[in-house]
């Protein structure tokens, strides 16, 4: 253990002395830094710990709309899109490393507020708000549409118009009763166990997909629905198509960058992680990345492989047509909407934290802003949960706006306006490319975004 120590304070001072010091209070801040990693280096959290912390952070809501995002890309189209926006989450955050490095800052506002002072702690305090607000509001769209359907199924005689059927009812009373309690408490770490269980229920569901694969059979029957609806028996329908493109490919690499956004929660994990070092981070981020493509893969491609064409825009609406009753596809909505729900107070506190920082950062804790600040945002999401009607909506927006420019624009911004290194050095090739790429890709899906609900 002490050699490992002494290899992580050995790295932390070669790049603090390869940087000279803007002044002595940036030499200040970084000793301090210094000193902080060393000392967590002995009691910090081990790396498989931290690759499941980072993992729980990455797998969330999004691998309920990825089947329908390969359904409109195909195949292939899917699989490259996907590996790209892996490999680019993975290079962002080996900027993030760097600039954490070189500027000793631990969240990502600071490392906004040391690139350009207060408007780019603005920036990105705002872009996290914006981010954290979609998701939180994602989530509780899947338990408005989902928990009457879960009840519902467990009830043998119709009992539809009863309260505890209308979505909206419930949605209701769990933020009031469960999701603002929980939000509310200053300090939620004890959630943060319970949270743990997310990441069994998706490897779970994503099980679940591949087992069920083969009790839908294709072409799809009405058979298998309750509800009457026009359902073409034609062959084709059970093709899989390798390359296709529509106006619903637009919600491609927004759904993508929005299901491998972790950035917020880089800096955290660094910071707690035993014996840390940029190299040893870095491979806690490639391997979270790794398993969670993975998993968000094997979903997607079985998903689409059981519903083709069919596949919903939130995969768990198909299981509830074509498999009311099945035991297990019930078990896992249950599981799902479990993870949803324990995570929802969860993401409450980094936005609430950039609300803050932004506005309140000189001044001490006062139980009544925080109950306002938790209040307005709990208002917030659920009336977009109420009035947004599809999920797809949600990953479309923000993963087109506040996800890539977390993704792709900040760091390569950041690491442009910070690194001393020569212009045509690889790194900061790669972080204009980084950058220039993400505001292109960024505007041009937001914009098809906006044309496709314009035309709607």
């Amino acid at each position: 253990m002490e050699a490992s120590q002494g290899s992580c304070h050995t790295e932390w001072g070669w790049y603090v002395s390869a940087q000279q010091p803007e002044d002595s209070a940036a030499e200040e801040s970084r000793l301090l830094l210094s000193n902080e990693l060393h000392r967590q280096g002995s009691s910090g959290v081990s790396f498989g710990f931290s690759v499941f912390n980072l993992m729980n952070a990455i797998v969330g809501s999004g691998i309920l709309g990825l089947a329908y995002v390969m359904a409109n890309t195909g195949i292939l189209g899917f699989s490259f899109l996907l590996l790209t926006v892996a490999l680019v989450a993975s290079y962002s955050v080996h900027l993030l490393l760097s600039m954490c490095i070189q500027t000793a800052v631990t969240s990502y506002e600071d490392l906004g507020f040391f690139a350009f002072g207060l408007p780019g702690k603005v920036m990105v305090a705002g872009t996290i708000i914006i981010q954290n607000i979609g998701a939180m509001s994602s989530y509780l769209l899947i338990i408005k549409t989902e928990l009457p359907a879960a009840i519902s199924e467990f009830l043998t005689e119709d009992y539809s118009g009863y309260w505890y059927l209308d979505g909206q009812t419930l949605l209701i009373i769990i933020c009031v009763g469960i999701v603002f309690p929980l939000a509310l408490l200053p300090k939620i770490g004890f959630l943060g166990y319970t949270s743990s269980l997310s990441f069994f229920f998706m490897v779970f569901f994503a099980l679940v997909i591949i087992i069920k694969k083969w009790s839908i059979p294709c072409p799809l029957t009405l058979n298998y629905v309750e509800e009457f609806f026009q359902i073409s028996n034609a062959t084709d329908d059970c093709k899989p198509k390798l390359f296709h493109f529509s106006k619903e490919s637009a919600y491609a690499v927004p759904t993508m960058a929005f299901s491998f956004l972790c950035h917020t929660s880089i800096l955290p994990i660094y910071c707690e992680l035993q014996s840390p070092s940029k190299r040893r981070m870095q491979n806690v981020t490639n391997t979270a990345i790794a398993i969670s493509f993975l998993i968000y893969f094997i979903a997607a491609v079985f998903g689409y492989l059981t519903f083709y064409d069919k596949v919903e825009s939130e995969l768990l609406q198909g299981y509830s047509k074509y498999l009311p009753h099945d035991i297990v596809v019930m078990t896992v909505k249950l599981c799902i909407l479990f993870a949803v729900l324990l995570t929802v107070p969860l993401i409450h506190f980094p936005a609430r934290k950039a609300l803050t920082m932004v506005f309140f950062s000189n001044f001490p804790f006062s139980w009544i802003r925080h109950s306002l600040i938790t209040l307005a945002l709990n208002i917030i999401i659920v009336l977009l949960a109420i009035y947004v009607p599809d999920i797809r909506s949600v990953f479309g927006v923000v993963g087109a706006s506040t996800s890539t420019c977390l993704i792709f624009v900040f760091p390569g911004l950041f690491y442009l306006k910070l690194s001393t290194e020569d212009f045509l050095s690889w790194k900061k090739l790669g972080a204009f490319v980084l950058f220039i790429s993400g505001i292109l890709v960024g505007n041009f899906t937001l914009a098809l975004v906006i044309f496709d609900w314009i035309k709607k």
